[in-house]
């Protein structure tokens, strides 16, 4: 090739990248559900402690910025007065004030985004057309799901070496690495996830999304991935929505699931108590009394913290002290309430509690019936699934501080799409 083709061909380069990149950009404005997902994903792999140059950070912000611009150029309306949105927006200013009050800590700052501006956040993101029919939300929460359920029973049987990425086996990152913690790192996480995801899949079976072989699978391993967290809060708020299902919906697809997932459950549980190194395991963790004195002891040091401000809580920079000193049974360098209730009530006092609870209250009345029905999987079927899934969300808040970003992200992505969808029928009432 003669120098004059090269150095042709080079001049070239820079013009032909740029406009592939404005092609790219352009497309992003037109549909950022792919990055919505893609921001998803980062999320979930992302575990606290795990430094990766922020990356879970970069994308949402990138998300962010990328759907705002393309509402604005589709002139769209940006809707922030609503039931959710008041108290989050008042939590969050709470939450910020007392962390900026502090020195600074990356660590109280990444609590502050996960707790509180990540819901935020996504909950308003996804109402900007992100998704027309939410059909690839849910196809991505059911390939999540598989790699949850897939991910706790190599665990179980251990089968370390087909566990990916491998450093949810490293016992230095996280907590409970004798648990099936997943990506979290943390065992109660990947027990509400698969929580949730296991109602979106039962609404994908009911409504014939997840049909044959793959629902037989899915939904047989869900019961055995949430047996191998071994953590009895998950086990708790697991048999109770299965229970409860049948009786929400009036679907005989449904009933014979829940049958299903009870039978395998029951059986699992049979067949773990028959193998005597699980059956030690099972039993201590049920038999277990050292987290519930402990954490009685931190209800009882929280509660009165409460009573002696009741109406606006503690500063952020005294409870840690305050807490070392009405605790003397345990030494810990930073004590957490592991009740996400009592906790906003000793930071934020009975105004935050309020706020809170009417930011739950409203969550629930997101699944009322609306005219809309249409083919999208947020139907009258999945609407009486809704207050199941905020009810797992908030029963796990009594006994841990909710502040993981991708359950977070998920749940409040369900309800901006509901809030959306609620407009919509008032638009069309009117």
């Amino acid at each position: 090739m003669s120098s004059i083709a090269i150095t042709r061909q080079w001049n070239g380069t820079p013009e032909t990248i740029a406009a592939s990149a404005g092609r790219c950009f352009h497309l992003l404005l037109e549909s950022p559900r792919w990055l919505y997902l893609a921001t998803l994903a980062v999320m979930l792999f992302r575990p606290p402690g795990l430094e990766f140059y922020h990356l879970d950070r970069i994308a949402l912000l990138l998300l962010v910025f990328v759907v705002i611009l393309g509402g604005l150029v589709r002139r769209q309306s940006f809707r922030l007065a609503d039931a959710i949105t008041w108290p989050m927006l008042a939590l969050m200013a709470l939450s910020a004030w007392g962390v900026a009050s502090q020195p600074y800590q990356s660590e109280l700052w990444s609590s502050f985004a996960t707790r509180w501006l990540v819901p935020f956040a996504f909950y308003h993101l996804v109402q900007l057309t992100v998704f027309n029919d939410g059909e690839e939300f849910e196809i991505f929460s059911l390939v999540v799901l598989a790699y949850l359920s897939a991910i706790a029973i190599f665990f179980l049987l251990g089968m370390q070496s087909l566990i990916f990425p491998k450093f949810i086996l490293d016992e230095n990152l996280g907590i409970h690495a004798e648990r099936a913690r997943g990506p979290f790192l943390q065992a109660v996480a990947n027990g509400v996830t698969l929580n949730l995801l296991g109602l979106l899949a039962l609404n994908a079976f009911r409504r014939g999304r997840l049909r044959g072989g793959m629902a037989m699978a899915l939904l047989g391993a869900l019961p055995i991935a949430i047996l191998a967290t071994k953590t009895r809060a998950v086990w708790l708020s697991f048999a109770l929505s299965i229970l409860i299902v049948p009786f929400t919906c009036q679907s005989r697809r449904l009933r014979n699931a829940c049958l299903t997932i009870a039978g395998v459950s029951t059986l699992a549980v049979f067949l773990a108590m028959n193998f005597s190194a699980s059956r030690v395991d099972l039993s201590e963790r049920l038999g277990d009394e050292s987290p519930v004195t402990f954490r009685a002891s931190l209800y009882r040091a929280g509660w009165e913290m409460f009573l002696e401000k009741p109406l606006l809580g503690w500063n952020a920079s005294e409870i840690q002290p305050e807490l070392s000193r009405r605790i003397s049974d345990f030494q810990s360098e930073d004590f957490v309430f592991h009740n996400s209730y009592l906790d906003v009530a000793v930071a934020h006092g009975s105004l935050g509690l309020l706020l809170y609870l009417s930011m739950f209250a409203a969550l629930f009345r997101l699944g009322r019936p609306t005219p809309i029905e249409g083919e999208t999987f947020l139907d009258s079927g999945f609407r009486k699934i809704w207050p199941l899934m905020v009810g797992v969300y908030a029963l796990n808040a009594c006994f841990v501080l909710m502040q993981y970003q991708f359950i977070n992200a998920v749940l409040f992505s369900l309800a901006g799409m509901l809030a959306a969808q609620n407009r919509s029928a008032l638009r069309e009432a009117q």
